[in-house]
């Protein structure tokens, strides 16, 4: 096993681990582990909300969870002899639950996908599903379960949603110019444009006092992707991935952590993955003034990973740019037509049995593939989602008897 480098114990806060992460970007956060490159090693990462949400069949934690406290991520590891203007190399080697631990922690056996509130950050079907929902799901191997989605079980493709490096100090000046600016053309909109620096929970490692207050009125807050890389929430981000970070500050400072057991491309409930805590293996090294060779001026490059379930059957939905509840057309509009092939997966889906915010969690959670079939014939944008027909345990294609309706029990519901 590679070394620990940065240690979590899944009992404790990560405010109270004898080396704490952090929650906010920012160049100051001090560096917690120095690695040299080409070294390999290991991070422990706590459940991003520093596990609010419980093992239960209740959703009132999803409600009622303080977003001020996340991501809760793990670093930074500081890669000596790294420079602005380098590219990080970082290979994930290895990931997944916490080894053979069973607990009240997610990642300790089990994992959870949530529909986060409308008035709580929201998700990308929130105007259809306002309130908070949540599913439990069992890890048996490679695999998952639910009892609040029974009838589906699937292979994971586990990966880090969350990683990336510091900041410099004008680079993180730049998000706030801008971010600042975006809210401003709508500041009372419900669920926010975006999540200026914050002071409320600011954790900044072993930081105190005068330089712990600066990261609370300047650092980022760690929901968007950004040009340091950061919530990218990637599913093919997994084992046997090779990622090019740009490199900003001086070592480096790598940071991460958001570990999903499971995820379908654009985690659409916001909390759409299998949350959960564990590790990630790393190996580094350093292409130096790999910025400028390579024209990696604004955000990294990747090479996926090969590891991936083997599904081969799919139900595809397609949406396209129209909204159909008031007939109104966009032009070229991708993101919608997305969200109208969720939509139209959704409603399949509740034909079986299935609530909407079952089918919304299941598209969340599982390895469903989502893609821009059509961005070039004006005025339609079309999107589809590839939903493997394997996860089921009754077949789910359309046939002349109709489809075989059943009791699908029930999602865990706010009370």
């Amino acid at each position: 096993m590679p070394d620990v480098v940065f240690r979590v114990d899944q009992s404790k806060s990560m405010r109270d681990q004898d080396v704490p992460g952090h929650n906010r970007w920012h160049p100051d956060n001090p560096s917690a582990a120095f690695v040299q490159p080409g070294s390999e090693f290991r991070v422990e990462c706590r459940e991003w909300t520093d596990a609010q949400l419980g093992n239960n069949d209740s959703a009132n934690d999803v409600r009622d969870v303080d977003l001020t406290r996340a991501h809760m991520l793990s670093g930074p590891i500081e890669i000596q002899g790294a420079e602005p203007g380098d590219l990080l190399v970082v290979d994930i080697l290895d990931l997944g639950p916490v080894p053979q631990e069973v607990g009240p922690a997610p990642g300790q056996g089990w994992g959870y996908t949530g529909i986060f509130a409308k008035t709580n950050a929201g998700g990308f079907l929130t105007d259809y599903y306002p309130d908070a929902y949540k599913a439990i799901w069992d890890f048996h191997g490679q695999d998952a379960t639910s009892r609040h989605l029974p009838g589906i079980r699937y292979t994971g493709i586990t990966h880090p949603g969350l990683f990336g490096t510091a900041p410099s100090a004008e680079l993180l000046a730049k998000w706030n110019e801008r971010e600042r600016a975006l809210i401003a053309t709508d500041p009372d909109r419900v669920p926010p444009l975006a999540l200026p620096p914050l002071e409320q929970n600011t954790l900044a490692g072993t930081l105190t006092g005068s330089e712990l207050e600066k990261v609370a009125r300047e650092g980022a807050r760690t929901v968007p992707a950004r040009e340091n890389g950061g919530n990218h929430d990637i599913k093919n981000f997994t084992r046997g991935s090779r990622v090019f970070y740009p490199v900003h500050v001086p070592g480096a400072k790598l940071s991460g952590g958001d570990l999903h057991f499971s995820q379908g491309d654009g985690e659409i409930t916001f909390c759409g993955a299998i949350e959960m805590g564990g590790f990630i293996d790393f190996g580094v090294d350093l292409i130096k003034d790999g910025m400028q060779k390579y024209g990696v001026s604004t955000n990294p490059i990747f090479l996926p990973g090969r590891v991936e379930p083997r599904y081969s059957e799919f139900m595809s939905f397609i949406g396209i740019s129209v909204d159909h509840d008031t007939n109104t057309n966009y032009y070229m509009n991708a993101t919608l037509a997305y969200k109208r092939a969720c939509l139209n997966a959704i409603e399949y889906l509740k034909t079986f049995g299935y609530s909407g915010e079952q089918a919304y969690l299941l598209l969340g959670s599982a390895p469903i593939e989502g893609r821009i079939s059509g961005i070039v014939d004006i005025p339609n944008a079309c999107c589809s989602l590839y939903l493997p027909t394997a996860i089921f345990d009754f077949d789910i294609r359309p046939t002349a008897e109709g489809p075989r309706k059943a009791d699908r029990g029930q999602c865990a519901v706010t009370s």
